[in-house]
C-alpha cells in the first residue's frame, strides 16, 4: 500500500538539495538519493553536486588564484617590492580548495539531518513508477517508494569517442579540480566556456595551456541563428580569446584532435588536423583535457521502464513549465532538463519553487527570462537578457537600438594593462520607452556588475531610466550609466574612452 516517502529527490546536487530541504520545511517526509559515478580517471567526490565538486566553487577559486598572479605583477607599479619571478605552487592550492569542498559536502549531510532529510548513499534505478531500488557499497539492496519522485541528477563530462586515446588518456573538468600535483603543460579541447575559464586560471599561474578550437570560441553559448554573419556570441567571445592570446595563452584555431598517445616518457601526444592548412600536426603534453560539453546523466536510471520522456538527440528530459515529466507525480530539475539554462542558480530556484507548489499550495512557476550568468575567463564575459541578434529574430531589426562601447577601468591605468577588450553592450527596444532586452559586459568583476543591473533588467529597466541612474566613480559599472554610442545591428563597433 502506502509510501514510505512523500518526496525522494534522486541526487544530491544543488536543485535536488534544494527541492528536498525545501519540502521537509513543510513537514512532509522526504529522502534523497545521491551516488558518484567515479570518472573514467576513477575520480569521485561528495554530495553537493557539480557546482559544489567539480564545477563554480573550485573554478571560481581556481580563478581567484590566477587573479592573485596578476595582482602581484600590477603591484609593483603602485610601489609594493616584490621579488620577481613569483611561483606558483599547485598542490598547496589544490589543498586549500578540496579542504572547502570537502567542508561543503560535510555542511550539507549536516543540513539534512538537521532538517529530517534520509539520505541514501545508492545508485538508483526506477524499478516502478512509485518505487526506487539500488545498491549500497557494501552490496545491500534498498528500496525506496514515494508518493512524488524528482529527478535532478545533472549532468557529467562527455568524451569523443571518436578520437583515439580520448578515454584512456585524457581527463575532464570532473578530474582537473581534483588533482593532488600540477596538470603541467595542459592542452584543453575543443573551445567551450569550460575550456576557456580553466585555461586562463592554469595560465594565470604560470602553467604553458593550448587551447585547441574547432570552429568560433563559446560554441553554444549566447547562440544565434545561423543566418547572422557576426554574432554577439562570436564579438564576445573574440574579446576574451583576444585578451587570453596577450596574457599568454596560446590557441590552435580551426583545428581537431584525431588521436592521443603515451610516449616512453609517459608524456600524451596529441595529433590533430589543421582545417585552414590541410596538415596533420603533432605536439606533445603533460595533460590532455576534454572539454566537448555534457551528457545527461540518465543512463542507469531506468527511465524507459517507467515512461518518462526524453529528447532522443540530446537526451534530456522533457518537462513542462511547472517541472513535469510525462508522467505523473514524476518530475526533473535542473541540467538534466531540456531547454532549461545549465545553471546552479536557476536549478536551486526552480527545485524549491517545485516543492512550494506539490506541499505549499503555491502555483509559482520558474521565471527562466534574463537570467544573468558569466564566464569567469581572466577577463570575465558576463551577461542578461538577450544577444542582439535574438532580439532581432525577435522583434525586427528596425526596432532594435544598441548601445556600446569600450572603456579603461581605472584599475588598468597605473599598471599599464592592456584595456583593449573592455567592452560591454546594451540591447534596447527603440520604440517607445526603449525597455533594455539585454547587457553584456566584459572586464573586472563582470559577475558582480552584471547581477546588479539584473534586477533592473528583471523589473523592465529602459535605456533613458539608466542614463538617469547615478553611478559610483571610478567604477567599471559606472560606464553602463553612461552608454551613448549606438550602431545599427552587423556594424563595426565605435571605440569611445571613459
Amino acid at each position: 500500500g502506502k509510501n514510505e516517502y512523500d518526496l525522494l529527490v534522486i541526487g544530491g546536487g544543488s536543485g535536488g538539495l534544494a527541492c528536498a530541504k525545501e519540502a521537509a520545511q513543510f513537514g512532509r517526509k522526504v529522502a534523497v538519493v545521491d551516488y558518484v559515478e567515479p570518472s573514467p580517471q576513477g575520480t569521485t567526490w561528495g554530495l553537493g553536486g557539480t557546482c559544489v565538486n567539480v564545477g563554480c566553487i573550485p573554478k571560481k577559486l581556481m580563478h581567484q588564484a590566477a587573479l592573485l598572479g596578476s595582482a602581484l605583477k600590477d603591484a609593483q607599479h603602485y610601489g609594493w617590492n616584490i621579488s620577481q619571478p613569483v611561483h606558483h605552487t599547485w598542490s598547496v592550492m589544490a589543498q586549500g580548495v578540496q579542504n572547502y569542498v570537502k567542508s561543503l559536502n560535510w555542511g550539507h549531510r549536516v543540513q539534512l539531518q538537521e532538517k529530517k532529510v534520509k539520505y541514501f548513499n545508492i545508485k538508483g534505478s526506477f524499478s516502478d513508477p512509485h518505487t526506487v531500488r539500488g545498491l549500497t557499497k557494501a552490496g545491500k539492496e534498498t528500496v525506496v517508494t514515494a508518493d512524488n519522485i524528482v529527478i535532478a541528477t545533472g549532468g557529467r563530462p562527455k568524451y569523443p569517442m571518436d578520437v583515439a586515446g580520448a578515454l584512456e588518456y585524457g581527463i575532464t573538468s570532473d578530474d582537473l579540480f581534483w588533482l593532488k600535483e600540477s596538470p603541467g603543460k595542459t592542452i584543453p579541447l575543443l573551445m567551450s566556456d569550460v575550456s576557456l575559464e580553466c585555461a586562463g586560471f592554469l595560465t594565470g599561474i604560470g602553467l604553458d595551456t593550448t587551447v585547441m578550437m574547432r570552429s568560433v570560441p563559446l560554441r553554444g553559448f549566447d547562440q544565434a541563428k545561423k543566418t547572422i554573419s557576426f554574432t554577439t556570441q562570436q564579438q564576445m567571445a573574440s574579446l576574451v580569446t583576444e585578451h587570453m592570446e596577450s596574457y599568454g595563452t596560446k590557441f590552435l584555431k580551426r583545428c581537431f584532435p584525431t588521436k592521443v598517445e603515451k610516449l616512453k616518457s609517459n608524456r600524451l601526444q596529441v595529433t590533430w588536423k589543421n582545417a585552414d592548412l590541410d596538415t596533420e600536426e603533432t605536439d606533445s603534453f603533460d595533460t590532455v583535457m576534454w572539454a566537448v560539453g555534457r551528457a545527461p546523466n540518465t543512463k542507469t536510471l531506468n527511465l524507459e521502464t517507467v515512461g518518462v520522456k526524453t529528447n532522443s538527440e540530446t537526451g534530456k528530459i522533457i518537462v513542462d513549465a511547472s517541472e513535469a515529466t510525462s508522467v505523473p507525480h514524476i518530475y526533473a530539475v535542473g541540467d538534466i532538463t531540456e531547454g532549461r539554462p545549465e545553471l546552479t542558480p536557476t536549478a536551486i530556484a526552480a527545485g524549491k519553487l517545485l516543492a512550494q507548489r506539490l506541499f505549499g499550495q503555491s502555483s509559482e512557476l520558474m521565471d527562466y527570462d534574463n537570467v544573468p550568468t558569466t564566464v569567469f575567463t581572466p577577463l570575465e564575459y558576463g551577461c542578461v537578457g538577450l544577444s542582439e541578434e535574438a532580439a532581432v529574430q525577435r522583434h525586427g531589426s528596425d526596432n532594435i537600438e544598441v548601445y556600446h562601447a569600450y572603456y579603461k577601468p581605472l584599475e588598468f591605468t597605473v599598471a599599464e594593462r592592456d584595456a583593449t577588450q573592455c567592452y560591454m553592450k546594451m540591447v534596447c527596444l527603440r520604440e517607445r520607452e526603449q525597455r533594455i532586452l539585454g547587457l553584456h559586459f566584459i572586464g573586472p568583476n563582470a559577475g558582480e556588475v552584471i547581477q546588479g543591473f539584473a534586477l533592473g533588467i528583471k523589473c523592465g529597466a529602459t535605456y533613458p531610466q539608466m542614463m538617469k541612474t547615478v553611478g559610483i566613480h571610478p567604477t567599471c559599472a559606472e560606464e553602463v550609466t553612461k552608454l551613448h554610442i549606438t550602431k545599427r545591428s552587423g556594424l563595426d563597433a565605435t571605440v569611445t574612452g571613459c
